[in-house]
């Protein structure tokens, strides 16, 4: 029985995380993870303000 209501809970979690990315996405989110990006003041449409986009020099 425990291992059915840890099997739902997980579930549960799973369903509510792919709900988040989808809206977000639906709202145009460049960077989901990224908290700067619903502020950001970037004209720059095709990178991010976060950096997520950007190419890293090595």
């Amino acid at each position: 029985m425990g291992d059915y209501i840890a099997l739902i809970v997980l579930v549960v979690i799973i369903a509510a995380a792919a709900v988040y990315v989808i809206r977000q996405k639906k709202k145009g989110v460049k960077c989901i993870g990224c908290s700067a990006c619903s502020n950001c003041n970037s004209k720059d449409k095709k990178g991010s303000c976060c950096g997520c986009n950007q190419e890293k020099d090595h």
